[in-house]
């Protein structure tokens, strides 16, 4: 009479709890989030590709140089610098209007490492970085922009200005995505502090460490090597940086 052997049970992989993903399903579901950040971000750039929005937004952009030094109108001397341009002001406009999406993608991939009651966050952090966004686009446009247009315009008077079109925009369009970036800094330090991985006291013990920070990281990211911008950008870092501590604080509390 055969007998029946019992397969050994330590060669049986034990199944996987619920919760648990593959470092494959990871990957799949990253990439389901960055395809419909990159959608939304798309869909933004398509309502800019309608030339009565495009042209109109390009014009507002030129309006702190017009401030900054009266007759202003810039130059293009390669064929292709016009359209570049347009898609290159179509692009902050679709990050802009996909930011929702976008800040609501990355969130969603954090959140199943979250328990329910820091679920519960989500769509007020998705509805307040998006507006933290858009104000730091608006700071950087109506309170940068001019002070620093009309230093770098009207340094010296041995030379005239004769600004390409291109590099006027791109100019622009990396400070206003600079300091949307930078008006996050209060969120971020909440949502660390909430997660338990900062605390408020110990934050504000290293404020030293903050402002200096502030200037080496401002020094980095902005576009010239002149005092005035990068103390325009570090100190709003400084400032939205002791708000985050408040934010982190009253997070904790709560």
């Amino acid at each position: 009479m055969a007998t029946q052997i019992d397969e050994p049970t330590e060669l049986i992989p034990p199944p996987r709890a619920g919760g648990e993903m593959t470092l494959l399903e990871h990957l799949l579901e990253l990439r389901s989030r960055v395809m419909w950040s990159a959608i939304a971000v798309a869909a933004g750039m398509m309502l800019f590709f309608i030339p009565a929005i495009g042209f109109k937004l390009i014009d507002f952009l030129l309006e702190p140089g017009r401030q900054a030094l009266p007759g202003f109108r810039p130059q293009f001397i390669e064929p292709m610098e016009n359209i570049v341009t347009y898609f290159r002001v179509a692009l902050l406009g679709g990050v802009a209007v996909g930011m929702p999406m976008i800040v609501y993608q990355v969130m969603a991939f954090v959140t199943p490492a979250l328990t329910p009651s820091e679920k519960r966050w989500l769509f007020p952090i998705v509805i307040g970085a998006s507006l933290a966004f858009l104000g730091g686009m608006a700071f950087g446009y109506w309170v940068i922009l001019p002070v620093t247009l009309k230093f770098l315009f009207t340094f010296g008077d041995y030379a005239e200005p004769n600004i390409r079109i291109g590099y006027y925009i791109n100019f622009v369009t990396r400070m206003l995505g600079i300091m949307g970036l930078v008006f996050e800094t209060p969120l971020l330090v909440m949502g660390l502090a909430k997660v338990g991985l900062v605390g408020a006291g110990r934050l504000l013990k290293l404020w030293r460490f903050a402002i200096v920070g502030a200037f080496v990281v401002s020094a980095v990211v902005t576009p010239t090597i002149d005092p005035v911008t990068q103390s325009l950008v570090a100190g709003p870092i400084i400032v939205l940086y002791f708000l985050g501590i408040f934010l982190a604080w009253l997070a904790r509390r709560n």
